[in-house]
């Protein structure tokens, strides 16, 4: 006896709807169906457009209050249900459990720092004009506003604090927004989509439309929608820069990321330590995440001492059942995506890499895996592998291992192991990316603090208080004839 899976309606101006047509939404690790989901039809997408468009004059203008309530109600209500969301998380994107709860924590978090960041932004700024003789009497005042109604695009791989990134900066500036979901990963916007019901936020400020991705372009390209902000793949995210080039448009992309350990980080425990936070962070998440390790870059005099600790470290990594709490390390996102890593793999020992470990695939889930002696042209050195895989090479010195960080076109974090101050800053200096993580992998993510970054690996920052501001504009009020 097969038990039915419910079906989810989607949010359109915070309504519940339903449309013409369902998708089910599978679990990776076994291809059970957790779900199935409404597909809004064009018009109610066009309707959830409209709604955005005529309430934000009003969701502008609501008291701080309003919107602070809101973002306080989303803390509480996460924060009850949040084994249940975990659990949510790991059935549809195929993520440990273990590391759902993080998720789930992550987005608390974010929810909470809009609140924080809600309660003081734009309140505005004065400047003095009477610095030159026209400007006597007069006193800029200066405050932010909404560029209109945001367009967020969420990915899969952290489905829920991802979605929460695009969101709560919304509604602490008083922007609507319309969350488009990944298509494989719906279930945890649609549960945040309950909780926003749950407020008393405008009805037509906040839409959770899952809509296919060969219906996105003709959204993306919509003049009520002047802020877009976009988490995922390279060549989408640039298509849209491209296809809307006067939008405000934020690109959180791609990513190879880079671990360095330089020759002072020597002793045992230091080694034992990066070791295990390598193997640990390469593996998380499967390795679908932008900032997961991908290279590690080690100083030829602790190279030979360090790579057989990390590849006992990734061998003791538990792969497995994303529900057990034992599990480190689930499925893909999918059989395509475990059999893509697995073709890189195996090009890049056809010329010539070395396996450490790993190397099998089974379904759509891949074996965390170690490789040596790659070629600088092999893909899997040149691209975000967003699977299980850790490279590992020396370098003579420290400049020769910040080098081959920048050799990269990605730069979205690196991490340096090092307990000299100096060789830190040197390393901020040198290092082409959007962070740098000392003493650590690259893989640290404070969700308050600016985070982005150069080359390929996108434009503009996230980071709540960053978001705020990327949402919104500066507008000056002069005013005249004042005693100052």
């Amino acid at each position: 006896m097969t038990t039915a899976t419910p079906t989810h309606a989607f949010w359109l101006a915070g309504r519940e709807a339903t449309g013409d047509e369902t998708f089910e939404v599978t679990s990776p690790w076994d291809g059970r169906t957790v779900g199935t989901v409404g597909v809004p039809t064009e018009a109610q997408v066009e309707q959830a457009v409209a709604a955005a468009a005529e309430s934000a004059a009003e969701f502008a203008a609501t008291p701080a209050h309003v919107r602070v309530a809101a973002l306080d109600h989303v803390v509480r209500r996460l924060t009850e249900r949040a084994e249940e969301v975990a659990r949510l998380i790991s059935a549809e994107n195929g993520k440990p459990v273990k590391w759902a709860r993080g998720e789930v924590a992550r987005a608390v978090s974010v929810f909470r720092w809009a609140a924080e960041e809600a309660r003081r932004f734009n309140g505005g700024t004065a400047q003095r004009l009477d610095t030159d003789a026209g400007g006597t009497g007069r006193l800029a005042l200066i405050r932010r506003f909404p560029r209109g109604p945001v367009l967020g695009i969420a990915p899969f791989n952290f489905p829920l604090n991802l979605s929460a990134h695009k969101v709560a900066p919304a509604i602490a500036v008083g922007a609507p927004i319309i969350l488009k979901p990944a298509p494989a990963t719906p279930l945890s916007s649609l549960l945040l989509g309950e909780l926003l019901a749950e407020t008393d936020l405008p009805a037509g400020s906040w839409s959770v439309l899952p809509v296919p991705n060969d219906r996105m372009p003709s959204l993306v390209r919509d003049e009520r929608l002047p802020v877009v902000s976009f988490t995922g793949s390279g060549p989408v995210g640039w298509s849209i820069l491209d296809s809307v080039p006067r939008k405000r448009v934020t690109l959180e992309l791609g990513g190879n990321a880079a671990a360095v350990v330089l020759a002072d980080w020597s002793s045992e425990a230091d080694l034992d330590r990066a070791a295990q936070r390598i193997a640990t962070f390469s593996n998380y998440q499967g390795g679908q995440s932008c900032i997961s390790v991908q290279r590690v870059i080690a100083d030829a005099s602790v190279y030979d001492r360090l790579v057989p600790r990390i590849v006992a470290a990734v061998e003791a990594q538990v792969t497995g059942d994303p529900s057990d709490d034992a599990t480190d390390v689930g499925p893909l996102i999918s059989e395509d995506a475990a059999k893509r890593v697995e073709s890189w793999v195996d090009e890049a020992v056809a010329a010539g890499a070395r396996l450490l470990t790993g190397g099998k695939r089974d379904g759509a889930s891949y074996a965390p895996t170690v490789l040596a002696d790659v070629p600088a042209d092999a893909t899997i050195a040149c691209e975000e592998v967003f699977g299980p895989v850790l490279t590992v090479a020396s370098a003579d010195g420290e400049e020769a291992a910040f080098a081959a960080v920048n050799e990269s076109r990605y730069g979205l974090q690196a991490g340096v192991f090092t307990h000299d101050v100096q060789a830190a800053f040197r390393a901020h200096r040198a290092l082409e990316v959007g962070g740098v993580i000392i003493g650590d992998v690259p893989s640290y993510r404070a969700d308050q603090m600016p985070y982005g970054g150069a080359k390929e690996s996108g434009v503009g920052r996230e980071g709540v208080l960053y978001a705020m501001e990327d949402y919104t504009y500066e507008r000056v009020m002069v005013l005249t004839g004042l005693e100052l």
